[in-house]
């Protein structure tokens, strides 16, 4: 093998894992979006987010703000459905009205 062939499966094995790591994150953010345990806004130059009424990441690029926020809640969520069910449970129908999933409105 040469120089190029070496380049070549590298670049290729990192496109795979960059697309890997992609598709985690967004299916991870749809599903917190269909769940309406997330949401975001658009607060000056910076991107706000919260998951589970928590805030876990500012950044100017949303991207990234996304990506942040999935390191930082990593742990938190792994019970986070458990508590979530227990809490919707007690506090009933409808209560998470404020929720939302659209850059609009940063007060909650």
């Amino acid at each position: 093998m040469n120089d190029l062939d070496n380049m070549t499966r590298m670049r290729t094995a990192a496109a795979l894992a960059a697309n890997t790591e992609d598709g985690a994150v967004w299916r991870w953010f749809s599903s917190l979006m269909e769940e309406r345990r997330i949401r975001w806004c658009l607060a000056g130059e910076q991107w706000l987010v919260s998951v589970d009424h928590r805030h876990v990441s500012t950044n100017r690029d949303f991207d990234s703000a996304i990506r942040t926020a999935k390191e930082n809640v990593g742990h938190y969520l792994s019970g986070g459905r458990e508590k979530r069910q227990r809490r919707k449970t007690s506090l009933g129908a409808g209560t998470n009205g404020r929720i939302v999933n659209a850059a609009v409105d940063c007060e909650t």
